[in-house]
């Protein structure tokens, strides 16, 4: 029998609430990551979501109960030691470069870190080759795509070796291929290294690429499970204000007009591959 994997990160009843709001950003959350594992954090502006993902990183700090991140409590006293665990991709690439060539802003976190010149330049390659990004050493950022910048933002974090990255919307500026090429990143580097994935999104069909999702709403948990699971409720998450994914609806209208189609999440792929069996059946 496989071994239990470890928990990573542990929230346990944590609340927050701004000095200028008079309810609460977050109430009574509670939930746990594995290692390995990826986990999708949906919600509409304003469902605590983002707030969630500054109190993992430590930018800010609950009010009230407890965040553990491997061993740490999160606090003033543990908080570079649960970041050099954690590394966060945020929203705007162009927000995160501060090195003139590629290679010199995925070495900025190592610097800062104090890892030895020889390291630094066999982790900076490693990572860049990981995103597929190894011919790009010398190229100035702001030559290159949307995707092209958010993966160059990955490997900067993954050159800091984390046990977690945290993508905070990370792909919600970018074009259908750029979300495309980011997406398929995180998935191959969360193989290959067992890395433990949190995605803070919006979309659902970026969060259907995840192990499990939970779903956010009024900064409490409304519902968790596999993508299968949280996809049942259709209805209710458009009344929640998210947009379902291109290929449930589309799936949805085939049933009804008689084609037989699993009762479960198809990707755009999937629902290809099912309508292509089923014309051959006929």
């Amino acid at each position: 029998m496989e071994n239990e994997k470890d928990t990573v990160i542990s929230i346990q009843n944590i609340s927050f609430k701004y000095d200028d709001q008079e309810s609460y950003a977050l109430r009574d959350v509670s939930f746990s990551v594995k290692e390995g594992e990826w986990v999708a954090i949906v919600g509409h502006n304003g469902s605590g979501k983002s707030t969630l993902a500054k109190i993992l990183n430590g930018l800010q700090f609950p009010e009230s109960g407890k965040v553990i991140v491997g061993n740490h409590e999160l606090n003033g006293d543990t908080i570079w030691d649960v970041r050099r665990q954690v590394g966060m991709v945020f929203q705007n690439p162009d927000n995160q470069f501060v090195g003139s060539t590629v290679q010199d802003d995925v070495a900025f976190g190592l610097e800062n870190n104090g890892v030895p010149f020889s390291e630094m330049k066999k982790r900076v390659q490693n990572a860049l080759e990981r995103v597929s990004m190894g011919e790009f050493l010398d190229q100035e950022p702001h030559h290159l795509s949307g995707g092209q910048k958010q993966r160059v933002a990955i490997a900067g974090v993954v050159a800091l070796q984390p046990r977690v990255i945290i993508l905070d919307e990370a792909t919600s500026m970018l074009d259908p291929l750029g979300r495309e090429e980011v997406l398929n990143t995180i998935r191959l580097l969360k193989e290959e290294q067992d890395l433990t994935v949190i995605s803070i999104t919006h979309d659902l069909e970026e969060a259907a690429k995840a192990d499990r999702m939970i779903v956010m709403n009024r900064g409490e948990i409304y519902k968790e499970g596999s993508p299968d699971d949280i996809f049942q409720l259709d209805r209710e998450l458009i009344d929640l204000g998210l947009d379902l994914p291109f290929s449930i609806k589309m799936a949805q209208t085939l049933r009804q007009k008689g084609f037989t189609l699993p009762e479960k999440y198809l990707s755009d792929a999937e629902l290809v591959e099912e309508l292509w069996t089923l014309h051959f059946e006929k």
